[in-house]
């Protein structure tokens, strides 16, 4: 990711305060638990940091709390692309992530010709040029899906959402093979919520929870034009509780996978 100027002044503040205590940065790698890559990442506002690195950096640099009101500015941000591009380096180190999703296929899911109609039918419309790149990074993200060692994939998504045909029939048959495709992958569980729920925890709305490398859970919430990644414990286990539930009622992989062949044979 391009560093923008929130991440540039987390990264020199790291830097102010490294060079303060004297240290390098392979000096300081041990002391926070990150390799010096992560380290170099952060300085260069690449990179986000996780809690545990702010908490230890706080620790260990002695910050007088500035560091830490630093990570806070960063954590009040809002809007859309600035979010998911936090949310998008996430993924790439994520270990294990949960998806509840209600109101399209999730980009990991999405095949090109279903990217393109999305993107085709929200305003405010976009160029070619913006149009092009939005499918591109769509598409290049769900590498994911695929790298090793496996990241634990769970995704539950609503009947309804299918039964839309964004794109039209064609569109959607070709999706519901992506999905069966998917589906068969042994770190992918794609569960599907039938349209009629009588009982559903999802009313809320849609939101992903995310386990890092370092074994920490963050949540995503999203609306329009604006996203926002959760850190706060509180939170992300009431979402988690949330999840647990869906999964409960949603179809099993195995029904879901029979759901989604009757629909693909309805077509």
């Amino acid at each position: 990711m391009e560093p923008d100027d929130d991440l540039r002044n987390f990264g020199e503040t790291i830097k102010a305060f490294r060079k303060r205590a004297g240290l390098t940065q392979e000096q300081l790698r041990p002391l926070v638990g990150y390799s010096v890559q992560y380290v170099a990442s952060v300085e260069q506002g690449r990179r986000h940091p996780s809690t545990k690195f702010v908490d230890k950096a706080e620790e260990v640099l002695d910050g007088f709390g500035v560091i830490r009101i630093a990570a806070k500015k960063l954590s009040r941000r809002r809007g859309l692309a600035r979010w998911f591009r936090r949310w998008a380096e996430l993924e790439e180190d994520a270990i294990a992530l949960n998806t509840y999703e209600c109101r399209s296929i999730p980009g990991l899911l999405q095949t090109e010709a279903y990217a393109r109609a999305q993107i085709r039918d929200v305003p405010p419309l976009a160029t070619p040029e913006e149009a092009e790149a939005r499918v591109t990074f769509r598409l290049a993200r769900q590498a994911v899906l695929r790298k090793t060692p496996y990241v634990a994939f769970s995704f539950i998504i609503e009947q309804a959402v299918i039964e839309r045909q964004t794109g039209g029939p064609e569109v959607t048959r070709a999706l519901i093979d992506h999905l069966l495709e998917v589906g068969k992958l042994p770190n992918v569980d794609l569960q599907i919520m039938p349209i009629i729920s009588p009982e559903h925890a999802g009313t809320d709305g849609p939101f992903c929870l995310l386990e890092s490398r370092e074994h920490e859970w963050l949540g995503y919430t999203e609306g329009p034009q604006t996203g926002q990644v959760i850190s706060g414990p509180k939170a992300v286990s009431s979402l988690h509780q949330q999840y647990a539930k869906l999964r409960i009622q949603a179809l099993n992989p195995a029904d879901s996978m029979g759901l989604l062949m009757r629909m693909r044979g309805s077509l």
